[in-house]
């Protein structure tokens, strides 16, 4: 597995590479990640090869892997890969390209993340920019065996955007044991929050791309007009700053809980503390945490996104409010949260659990494992049987063509799309 974005980076795509890495080794399989050096991480990992990198990329919490080749050659050498499975369409993306060319190998490409949504952490939302990089993940889809999409929208998204390759729904397991029987009254107690407040929760990265302005402002309008309810919040960002600020700036301060990054069992009973789950992005593919929440029986309020549109069923085990809808009518669905029955709660968190056992980890690796096995079977019958150095060579070659054609088709993209503004 090649991710650029791996433990102890704490994030959807970090988390969903670690579980099946897990996963496949508890059915036996052996699993090699290739990820990027990351602070805090164990100098005595197994199973793990990390790759020199730039730390805190751009400003935000990400390591951008620099590819190696001659440690990661003899690497490979001794593990024998079977098949080659990618997790982004950059970096350490185009290494497992070519480590596939020259092994033989067939490779499988999840596309975690809406690439062009993260633009203001280079080039400040360029429209030439997210154009390119659109093309750059696209086109590399096609570069590949075969995708996998964590929900039923990106698997829609990719396919109207002319990806051709076959394209698998597999959403991101959760593993109910962690997050099932969270200690919600001691988290509670230790954060100061009565035990019959109402408290909103939210869990993720605090970043721009997570629309977190917008539920700032609707999580405020909601305490304002709560005077016994509490917002809790983990994760961490350069948004964290800002979030505390507005909500200081409101006198609402003492009812807001930023806690930073938590994991393991903190993590589970911080969920276990929440009445709900605040979620607006409209970045995401999944929204893992969605799923967590719901293991934990916690309903949802989000916006109608990809992610969110597949687990959140309006009136059922939440409220999944249009993409569009102002801040205040956020508010006012938290405002119906509130307003429920004991029975109506018990109803909401019933349907929330019965929602996230249909993500589980196991039924995640099962369906990776059935696409693993049909790659692996389609390309044994395709496989040359001149598989001489000259073949490897050739197709190292080739592979390297078809990276630098993807490159200038996408600058190709950008550069119509400024002319497509100038004009415009």
């Amino acid at each position: 597995m090649f991710t650029n974005t791996y433990t102890p980076h704490i994030g959807g795509v970090a988390r969903s590479v670690a579980g099946l890495a897990e996963g496949l080794r508890e059915l036996g399989h052996a699993v090699l990640v290739v990820g990027p050096k990351f602070a805090g991480a164990s100098a005595d990992e197994t199973g793990v090869l990390r790759m020199p990198a730039i730390q805190q990329f751009a400003g935000s919490d990400f390591s951008v892997p620099v590819p190696v080749s001659r440690k990661l050659a003899r690497e490979l050498e001794a593990f024998e890969p079977d098949i080659v499975h990618s997790h982004h369409p950059f970096l350490l993306g185009d290494t497992a390209l070519r480590i596939a060319a020259v092994r033989d190998l067939p490779v499988i490409f999840t596309y975690h993340t809406r690439y062009e949504l993260y633009g203001h952490y280079v080039a400040q939302n360029s429209p030439a920019l997210k154009r390119l990089v659109l093309s750059l993940a696209l086109g590399y889809c096609e570069l590949c065996d075969g995708v996998i999409a964590p929900s039923v929208s990106m698997a829609r998204f990719l396919t109207e955007h002319d990806v051709d390759v076959p394209v698998t729904v597999i959403p991101t397991g959760v593993e109910a044991a962690r997050f099932d029987h969270g200690d919600g009254k001691r988290f509670r107690a230790e954060l100061g929050i009565a035990s019959d407040a109402f408290v909103v929760g939210h869990v993720g990265r605090l970043a721009k791309e997570k629309n977190l302005e917008y539920l700032t402002e609707a999580v405020r309008l909601f305490l304002a007009a709560h005077a016994q309810a509490h917002f809790v919040v983990a994760g961490k960002g350069d948004m964290a700053e800002p979030m505390k600020s507005a909500f200081a700036t409101a006198g609402l301060g003492r009812r807001t809980h930023l806690i930073g990054a938590v994991e393991g069992e903190q993590l589970a009973d911080a969920y276990a503390a929440m009445d709900v789950f605040a979620f607006s992005s409209h970045s995401e593919t999944q929204g893992l945490v969605l799923a967590e929440a719901m293991t934990a029986g916690i309903p949802v309020v989000a916006l109608d996104a990809p992610g969110a549109r597949e687990i959140v069923g309006d009136g059922s085990n939440g409220r999944l409010l249009p993409a569009d809808a102002p801040p205040d009518c956020f508010t006012k669905a938290l405002r119906w949260a509130v307003a429920r029955s004991d029975a109506e709660r018990q109803a909401l968190k019933s349907a929330a659990k019965r929602t996230a056992s249909l993500y589980s980890c196991a039924e995640s690796v099962e369906r990776t494992l059935s696409v693993y096995r049909a790659l692996l079977e389609a390309h044994r019958r395709k496989k040359a049987i001149d598989d001489s150095g000259w073949q490897n060579a050739r197709r190292a070659l080739a592979t390297e063509w078809d990276i630098l054609k993807n490159a200038a088709n996408a600058v190709g993209a950008a550069v119509a799309e400024i002319g497509y503004v100038t004009e415009g």
